[in-house]
């Protein structure tokens, strides 16, 4: 081997923290192994192990999440809000528009792109038996938008602001390194976090992630194939297989390797870029008036569905709709917090608390109640005009997209758009997961070796494809389930993680000094603004300013604060002048 690779490869392995890199490899390895040898053994235990999830610990999932959710509202709407995921006078390391364009595509554009016909259109044909609405009914059709939303809304995105923020905050304001198990400093101690509890923390991570996006990739490349072949173009084969797993591998390592401000950033926003195409397509030249109008309908469902949803077990049911959707969502989002969760506060630095609970809480929900509208409502309509979106009375979420764009004008144009963006989706969660997971093995390296990157992105395409070829969907079934068993112990985590990140966030606020503009106003009492208590009227008016709101000169270290523009200023009379009098010119003037 050229001295050149050894020098690469020995920098690479001293950069790893072995007690996460090889116990992770162990495992994946074990797992995967296990998955192909006892395929059909491997099957049926894991599917006992999602039945005992579902009935033993699917009521901690629905309360944690719930609670989440809470957290993450409080964080963005009290005085937590007001700091900086980095020091005080930071910018933003992204624009606002790269930076949700790489959150959407790490966290769950792909997931919406697959089932953004499928879902609604179930829901709507075979909807829960306890909520007492029959199927292919319009009642139903509005509930499985609620439903749908509820799945894909706030829950979800509260999961990974709990992970990202306080990832966020650890590495940018308290300069720890981007690992997930900081997050429990301050609850547990610095010499806890460096010790066995935070190696176990950081190997769940690393196995729940590579799991989440492996499995992702082997289900994805199936729905990719039966897209191809729906449109004629091939017969889906092994060869076919392996050809689609190494091309969305290599994409994956080469934009790995590249970083986060070149591959991921290009990639995600040529993905956007493509996905807002297509739905703007599907909202052109479908039933535009009627998606509108059920665009404004299912948010209000949604959020008067979200009370009554936030909570539900079915204790008095068999609890089997809920373990399918419910219970499964939210145990699939845990698993990918630390993925998800890391990657987000990577490309977070400089916004506030406020900023970033409220863009990742509320953006994605919006944009998501958007997308399953067009998409969703389009199926559902042409379900009930023309009854040719299901088959034999079950939705196959494989083609689903392709049957409704097989409905509207040039549908090969579209359904190769719907390919790349899919593919492109794949991508962009490939290599930002396996980027999470060299960060992880590196011990918070923001810039892990370049070698380790590409052995973790091989290692996701070798997974899937081994899987695929050889273990077949019931191996793949069975580390999906293995992946959401990972959530069990990572809820505990993260709820130590919320009692943890409150604990700093209280510090910091009764420590950090608030900056106040004081100045004297000099108008007359008669014509002073009202806007300052009667105990400091005529002395001072204060104001609370941000960093935004001054700069010092880089050569004086003069500081000046910049005043807030009067959007009513142009044309306007001045505060404490009298509108009755005109101003007359003086004699110097005339």
């Amino acid at each position: 081997m050229p001295k050149g690779s050894l020098s690469v490869m020995s920098e690479a392995f001293r950069a790893l923290k072995p007690q996460v890199f090889i116990p992770s490899s162990v495992l994946i390895i074990g797992l995967i192994v296990f998955s192909v040898v006892f395929s059909a053994t491997a099957e049926g235990a894991f599917a006992e192990l999602n039945k005992a999830i579902t009935s033993g610990v699917g009521w901690w999932y629905i309360l944690v999440t719930t609670g989440f959710v809470l957290f993450a509202i409080y964080c963005g709407a009290s005085r937590i809000g007001t700091i900086r995921l980095g020091a005080d006078d930071e910018e933003p390391e992204f624009t606002f528009i790269a930076w949700l364009a790489m959150l959407f595509s790490a966290g769950m554009g792909i997931g919406l792109v697959f089932y953004g016909v499928a879902e609604p259109l179930t829901h709507y044909v075979d909807p829960p038996a306890s909520l007492g609405v029959d199927g292919a009914t319009a009642p139903a059709a509005n509930q499985a938008l609620s439903l749908t939303l509820f799945h894909w809304g706030l829950h979800a995105w509260a999961i990974y602001v709990v992970v990202g923020l306080g990832m966020a905050y650890m590495t940018y304001r308290r300069q720890r390194p981007l690992s997930v198990r900081w997050l429990l400093e301050p609850l547990i101690g610095k010499n806890r976090v460096e010790g066995p509890i935070g190696h176990a923390v950081d190997v769940v991570a690393v196995v729940g992630t590579l799991f989440g996006v492996a499995t992702s990739l082997g289900f994805g490349i199936t729905q990719i194939g039966a897209g191809l072949q729906y449109l004629g173009w091939i017969e889906l084969d092994n060869t076919w297989t392996l050809v689609l797993i190494a091309v969305i591998t290599a994409m994956a390592t080469f934009s790995v390797v590249s970083g986060v401000a070149k591959g991921m950033q290009w990639l995600s926003n040529i993905n956007m870029a493509l996905a807002a195409a297509l739905a703007l397509f599907v909202i052109a030249l479908g039933p535009t008036l009627f998606l509108l109008q059920a665009w404004v309908q299912n948010l209000g469902g949604y959020a008067q569905a979200l009370p009554q949803l936030s909570l539900r077990t079915g204790p008095f049911s068999d609890g089997s709709w809920l373990g399918s959707w419910t219970i499964f969502y939210w145990g699939w989002w845990i698993s990918w917090a630390p993925f998800v969760g890391m990657f987000i506060a990577r490309i977070s630095r400089g916004r506030t608390i406020r900023e970033f609970v409220t863009t990742v809480l509320l953006v994605p929900t919006v944009i998501g109640s958007l997308w399953f509208t067009i998409f969703g409502d389009s199926a559902i309509l042409r379900q009930r005009t023309d009854g040719d979106m299901v088959v034999d009375g079950a939705v196959d979420s494989n083609t689903s997209l392709f049957q409704l764009l097989s409905t509207l004008p040039w549908p090969t144009i579209t359904g190769v758009a719907a390919v790349l963006v899919i593919m492109f989706f794949f991508i962009t969660s490939s290599d930002s997961g396996s980027l999470v997971i060299d960060i992880l093995c590196s011990g918070g390296d923001l810039d892990p070796p370049k070698a380790t990157r590409v052995y973790w992105s091989v290692l996701e395409g070798v997974a899937a494809a081994v899987l695929l070829l050889v273990g077949g969907a019931g191996s793949l079934t069975a580390l999906q389930t293995a992946s959401i068993a990972t959530a069990a112990p990572f809820s505990l985590v993260m709820v130590a993680a919320c009692v943890a990140m409150l604990r700093a966030f209280r510090y910091d606020l009764a420590t950090t000094p608030r900056l106040l503009h004081v100045t004297a106003p000099d108008l007359p009492a008669s014509h002073r603004r009202h806007d300052v208590s009667a105990t400091m009227a005529g002395l001072v008016a204060v104001r609370t300013i941000t960093p935004a709101d001054w700069e010092i000169h880089p050569a004086t270290g003069e500081l000046s604060i910049s005043e807030p523009i009067d959007p009513l200023a142009d044309g306007e009379v001045t505060p404490g002048a009298d509108p009755s009098q005109e101003q007359c010119p003086t004699e110097e003037a005339r």
